[in-house]
């Protein structure tokens, strides 16, 4: 029997990354396949110390703890719960092959692409020598959706999952514009409950960091 399962993120965050770290792929995941959880968090000002760099060797978050198990990197963590899970990966060998191929190219010829992209973005260059290249993944995976409503096995897979949460970065969503298919998909995918339960989650972990930060400091004061 799979769990008891524990995502790991961070207490607190600026406003900007609130509702996008990448927990969130693991909250989503974990609500579509019906799963019980529980959050835990690591102090921002410690994710360079031992204790969370023996879970995350990068510093960063997610990280997933399935009762002895413990796993980083997204990707890594949505696969596990696909494996546990036929409401995230079907077990029909080639469904399952299907999906198995498009949340690799999520991560290696979308996100690849377009977070290099986003990150040179945030120095405002004349132009960014990365809009090429990602207009052409975009027209690719544009050329597929145009023709089916998910990515793999007819049906919404933990591919789509990752997919839309790739897409739904606010700057690449505006990319989106030329490409009514990635567009109705994106809107498609974030419309479902699961994904508007873990949004709202993680926006409300944030917010109670706040109201703790704000009660230490009239505490202090």
């Amino acid at each position: 029997m799979p769990g008891p399962f524990t995502v790991w993120t961070y207490d607190w965050v600026p406003q900007g990354p609130r509702g996008h770290v990448r927990d969130i792929r693991l909250r989503w995941a974990l609500e579509e396949a019906g799963l019980p959880y529980a959050v835990r968090s690591v102090r921002f000002e410690d994710r360079t110390g031992p204790d969370h760099l023996a879970i995350q060797p990068f510093a960063q978050v997610p990280a997933l703890q399935d009762g002895e198990i413990t796993l980083f990197e997204s990707g890594a963590c949505l696969l596990h719960l696909a494996d546990l899970s036929e409401a995230l990966m079907p077990r029909d060998p080639q469904a399952r092959a299907e999906t198995l191929q498009w949340v690799i190219a999520g991560l290696n010829s979308v996100e690849m692409v377009s977070v290099p992209w986003w990150f040179i973005g945030l120095s405002k260059p004349p132009e960014n020598p990365l809009e090429g290249w990602l207009n052409a993944r975009l027209d690719r995976l544009s050329a597929v959706l145009a023709t089916r409503d998910h990515l793999a096995a007819d049906r919404f897979t933990v591919a789509d999952l990752l997919m839309a949460d790739i897409l739904r970065v606010p700057k690449l969503r505006v990319l989106l514009g030329p490409y009514p298919a990635l567009e109705a998909y994106t809107a498609r995918m974030l419309d479902r409950p699961a994904f508007r339960k873990a949004r709202q989650d993680q926006l409300d972990h944030f917010a109670a960091a706040d109201a703790a930060r704000a009660e230490a400091a009239r505490a202090e004061g």
